[in-house]
């Protein structure tokens, strides 16, 4: 059984950084790509950054240079480093597990960037 479960999220200045953390439950998580995504009110779910088994990283134009997806596997933890962060920035962030022909994501935890 699989178990993502985010924190990290909050109320954070324009400008400002916070830490995503994903806590993964469940076997071999290693040899999953993993990645970030974000829903903000009214629109689609999209995605924010990827990170393959061997440490590939994939991130969205829009994060870009200010965001970084690492993992510890030592930890079985997914983390999202976001710097700079602006107004649109502001979503529910999502984990998720790809194993392909089926997905895994946490509940969610919510960022909001706002003066």
């Amino acid at each position: 059984q699989v178990r993502l479960v985010e924190s990290g999220g909050g109320l954070v200045q324009p400008g400002g950084s916070l830490r995503l953390s994903c806590a993964v439950s469940g076997s071999l998580w290693r040899i999953y790509t993993m990645g970030w995504y974000r829903q903000a009110p009214g629109k689609q779910r999209e995605l924010v950054a990827t990170i393959t088994r061997d440490g590939s990283t994939n991130y969205a134009d829009s994060v870009k240079g200010r965001f970084t997806i690492s993992r510890d596997s030592a930890k079985n933890t997914l983390y999202l480093q976001m710097n700079s962060l602006q107004p649109e920035d502001t979503a529910v962030y999502y984990c998720n597990q790809d194993r392909g022909v089926t997905a895994f994501w946490g509940q969610g935890t919510q960022v909001t960037v706002s003066s």
